[in-house]
């Protein structure tokens, strides 16, 4: 497949996002990741969603950092400082979740902790549920894992068509429209800058097509098999939802009471806090996530 990379000095001087760059080759493909704090420490893996990239975690790399974890955050294909496949054909639910697969082994990540969000919940959840072995717990912030069994919210669909139709798709003004928090012009701009042009955003144009609205989705029976797995889920496992996202607000409750791992816990509603709860309530959540790490493997 033919593919794009952004040029480096578009990732020049942003805002609060000074962490080196790092890269491994998937598929044929370059991929971008942070990679902060001690080697040894105990990985933290933070993945983002639509149409984000890793620059939506730097209000809480630092934190979590500073804590002595070891903190992983890839763009996704298509995303960041990541290649971008052109055509939007190249892009599928069983891709990302394989290149997602292959960015851990090649790693050799092992007892991850993992935090996720929006399409890093519906990639990460499937990767966690088809490699247990590498994943110590999971922390689940606005997302989840559709199977198109159940009617998808309306606020949703017509994402899915704004998407698919508007020849208007400006990247950083629509994740200031999904946070609660207003965001200065060079943080809308930071998050324009890994699309110089309509032409690199196919991976971001494609993402909210390839969610499984029907129950013959392509992806739905490998969804519906993690669920499974996901219902006998002995390891810790904590929802930290916020208040004011229209598209996934309630979701957690299915979570909360299919989960082993997550019962006897106390989770987290993140108030005030759009769809991005990582940048309306960074700070907040990465001390969430350092008190989930220290917390014993079963709540009393």
């Amino acid at each position: 497949m033919k593919a794009l990379r952004t040029p480096e000095s578009r990732f020049e001087a942003l805002p609060g996002y000074d962490f080196d760059p790092n890269y491994v080759e998937i598929d044929g493909l370059r991929m971008h990741y942070v990679d902060e704090g001690p080697r040894d420490g105990r990985i933290v893996l933070l993945l983002h969603g639509e149409p984000s990239w890793s620059y939506l975690y730097r209000h809480m790399i630092p934190p979590l950092r500073d804590a002595g974890l070891r903190v992983v955050a890839p763009d996704l294909i298509g995303f960041g400082k990541s290649d971008k496949p052109e055509q939007k054909s190249d892009y599928s639910f069983a891709g990302h979740v394989a290149w997602m697969r292959e960015f851990i082994e090649v790693l050799d990540l092992q007892h991850i902790t993992l935090f996720c969000q929006d399409w890093g919940s519906l990639i990460g959840l499937r990767v966690a549920a088809e490699n247990e072995q590498r994943f110590a717990r999971i922390a689940l912030g606005n997302g989840g894992l559709p199977t198109g069994d159940r009617e998808m919210p309306t606020a949703f669909k017509v994402w899915q068509k704004f998407a698919k139709f508007s020849p208007w798709f400006p990247i950083g003004k629509l994740i200031q429209k999904a946070t609660v928090t207003g965001l200065s012009n060079d943080v809308v701009a930071a998050y324009d800058a890994p699309f110089p042009s309509a032409k690199y955003k196919a991976g971001a144009r494609a993402f909210p097509q390839l969610v499984p609205t029907t129950p013959d989705d392509p992806a739905s029976d490998a969804n519906r098999a993690a669920w499974e797995i996901f219902r006998r889920w002995e390891k810790p496992f904590l929802t930290t939802f916020s208040n004011r996202d229209p598209i996934t607000r309630g979701g957690e409750k299915a979570w909360q009471e299919s989960v082993p791992g997550a019962a006897n816990r106390e989770h987290v509603k993140i108030r005030n806090a759009g769809h991005f709860l990582q940048e309306d309530r960074g700070a907040e959540l990465a001390e969430i996530l350092v008190e989930f790490i220290d917390a014993p493997a079963v709540p009393d």
